[in-house]
């Protein structure tokens, strides 16, 4: 991402509820699919901010990793040294079979061999450990804001289930979420590509980055969780889910 949606990001991302709801998503669905144990090992990959880290080190051990060094700045402040990683080439630095959790929230858009980020996950995991990972979903809603966050493709669910095949991934959960807000978000891209912003008017001038008055906020969020926890196959969302278990 660019410099300087890392600080809009950190500016908005503890309230906002996509990204609290997202987080809270996540936590949940870790404690319904695999509990944590406090010497269980947790690896965020692209981090960000390390604000969904700092929350699951209450549940067990966590790294965290990162190649951009603006996140690896905030990161520095934000964990010990040995907790934070970078790329060793392509790969992460760490033994095969090390780790209980791999999560990768909004990053496998990021990659351009997303294949292979989901096999580095496999190799990390121990037999039954647990990946979680949450991506853009629709195409029809590309726009800027993909744009400024160097997104390569937004996803549909197919996609997504084809990068965890079922010889080395049991699916616990997969399905599309902020279903609620698709038609809002899908006009508000349209119109915005259509009046594009004016330059110099900085990412907080998209309505993706602005914080909702706080009842609407709260609505927003517990709509989002709760949805997310259904097992009916949406069949469209702003975007996707994924919950699997590494076989044997």
């Amino acid at each position: 991402m660019n410099a300087s949606e890392y600080d809009n990001l950190e500016r908005v991302e503890r309230d906002h509820w996509y990204y609290s709801g997202k987080r809270r998503m996540v936590r949940a669905w870790i404690a319904r699919a695999r509990p944590t144990a406090a010497t269980d090992m947790l690896l965020d990959c692209g981090a960000g901010t390390g604000i969904f880290a700092r929350e699951m080190e209450a549940h067990c051990r966590v790294l965290v990793l990162d190649d951009h060094e603006e996140a690896l700045r905030i990161l520095r402040t934000r964990f010990r040294s040995e907790q934070i990683l970078s790329l060793a080439g392509d790969a992460v630095p760490l033994p095969d079979g090390s780790l209980e959790y791999v999560t990768a929230l909004d990053v496998l858009e990021h990659v351009p061999d997303d294949g292979a980020v989901v096999r580095g996950f496999h190799r990390l995991l121990k037999p039954g450990g647990l990946a979680v990972v949450t991506v853009p979903a629709s195409m029809a809603l590309w726009s800027d804001w993909d744009v400024g966050l160097h997104h390569f493709r937004r996803y549909d669910r197919a996609q997504l289930r084809a990068l965890f095949p079922a010889e080395s991934w049991e699916l616990v959960y997969v399905n599309y979420t902020n279903v609620v807000v698709y038609p809002a978000v899908w006009l508000v891209r349209k119109w915005r590509a259509w009046r594009p912003v004016k330059a110099g008017a900085g990412a907080q001038a998209r309505t993706e980055d602005r914080i909702p008055p706080r009842w609407l906020n709260g609505i927003l969020r517990a709509v989002f969780v709760g949805l997310a926890q259904w097992r009916v196959p949406f069949p469209f969302g702003v975007s996707l889910i994924l919950v699997a278990r590494r076989r044997a």
